[in-house]
């Protein structure tokens, strides 16, 4: 008899537990990936790498130093552009001339200073909020 009452109660805990794993197993939804999208997606990426590395020259490194902007400000920033913003931004680099370079990026700096004057962003300590 004791053997029976056992066997009960762990056939009805280890029931308990079946269920609650199978209600905590997410449904999978499948569904089809354009070419566009990816493509996109893969450009994105791609134009983000590109303005990364543009941080390595040495020009653009004296410069941001010159404002003193630290280089982690900035890559956090470019990660954390709008594909829309980052594809402007690089649209603006292609029309640039060879040494527009860094005016681009000084027109970049000059989009950070705005947008901590409108209280978006709080990047640099030396700009006060407008709004506040």
């Amino acid at each position: 008899m004791f053997k029976h009452s056992f066997f009960r109660r762990l056939a009805a805990i280890l029931a308990v537990f079946h269920l609650l794993m199978v209600t905590q197993v997410p449904m999978a939804n499948a569904a089809m990936i354009g070419t566009a999208e990816v493509l996109a997606e893969q450009q994105q990426q791609i134009d983000r790498q590109q303005l990364l590395s543009m941080l390595d020259d040495q020009g653009v490194q004296e410069k941001l130093q010159s404002m003193g902007v630290e280089r982690t400000q900035v890559e956090e920033r470019i990660n954390s552009l709008t594909s829309a913003e980052l594809a402007q931004f690089n649209q603006q680099l292609e029309e640039a001339p060879a040494g527009g370079i860094i005016g681009i990026i000084v027109l970049f700096l000059v989009i950070f200073i705005i947008t901590d004057l409108l209280c978006a962003t709080d990047i640099f300590s030396f700009v006060k909020c407008i709004n506040r």
